[in-house]
């Protein structure tokens, strides 16, 4: 295992999820099992550097099993979605758009795990990226609903059209 990590490409992990924990229990579980996961291969966390919601329990994870964390927020945000004790690196920026950069120059890959509005629209952002050949970094998306299967099939089709 020591082995397989030090050759891995990837040592920090952007994730986009949601300030909210959402209506089911899976997905609070996936928070934090993927947070625990990212402990164990060693790797660190990039987010949206709220402390509640699903952004909440996964930097709870990373920081209490001794991972790095950088949580990156836009000062708007701060006084909704911190709330209480923050963990790891916090790091403010201007606006949404420098929140998205931030992350993705932080990053060597992402993941997007179930989030409302905001997550779709950084997951869309980081594929437009993509497209574009601003970078190459691999993209992750966790189905843990049924209702992302009609963005999965969108996402699949449109370079099709």
């Amino acid at each position: 295992m020591e082995e397989k990590l030090a050759k891995s490409r990837f040592k920090r992990v952007c994730v986009f999820c949601g300030s909210s924990t959402g209506k089911r229990d899976c997905y609070r579980d996936a928070a934090i099992e993927l947070g625990q996961e990212l402990v164990s291969r060693r790797l660190d966390l990039v987010y949206g550097g709220g402390s509640i919601g699903l952004m909440g329990l996964i930097s709870q994870a990373v920081h209490g099993g001794g991972g790095h964390v950088l949580g990156i927020i836009p000062r708007t945000l701060m006084s909704k979605e911190l709330t209480g004790e923050t963990v790891g690196e916090v790091k403010p920026v201007a606006n949404m758009h420098q929140r998205k950069a931030e992350m993705a120059r932080n990053s060597d890959c992402f993941i997007a795990l179930p989030g409302g509005y905001g997550t779709l629209e950084e997951l869309l952002e980081v594929i437009t990226w993509a497209q574009l050949g601003i970078h190459d970094k691999p993209l992750w998306m966790m189905a843990s609903s049924s209702h992302l299967s009609a963005i999965f099939s969108f996402l699949h089709q449109t370079p099709k059209n």
